[in-house]
């Protein structure tokens, strides 16, 4: 498991791609969520800090990838979100990690492909947390 991991990190794949890994790890975020989050909710999601969260989403505002917005209820927060440049790196992001997972599934056959899938999603259903 600690092989995968260290593997299929956000930065690991984000090498692959020619992306930095930082930026990546906010765009995962943000494209996660859907909507503009605020740092506060970068840090939880990735399980930092505060101070690493602010210098993880100012290095993907530097890159481009990434615009603070104003928060129009509360004009003490800034609201982060994706910008059209975020956006084609997530995507690129998405590719380079399915060609992963495709060229490590290459010789598999459909039903290994399902079986794989299946105890992977029981895996994962019984992790605490």
């Amino acid at each position: 498991m600690v092989t995968i991991r260290r593997r299929q990190s956000r930065r690991a794949l984000a090498r692959l791609q020619g992306a930095p890994g930082p930026e990546l790890e906010v765009l995962d975020v943000l494209e996660a969520a859907g909507e503009p989050v605020t740092v506060s909710a970068v840090a939880e999601a990735l399980a930092v800090d505060q101070p690493r969260a602010s210098r993880l989403v100012a290095a993907a505002v530097t890159a481009g990838l990434v615009r603070r917005e104003a928060d129009q209820a509360d004009g003490r927060r800034a609201l982060l979100a994706l910008t059209d440049a975020g956006r084609a790196a997530a995507g690129r992001a998405h590719e380079a990690r399915q060609a992963a997972f495709a060229q490590a599934m290459a010789g598999w056959t459909d039903a290994e492909r399902a079986e794989f899938a299946r105890l992977l999603t029981r895996f994962v259903e019984s992790l605490p947390g």
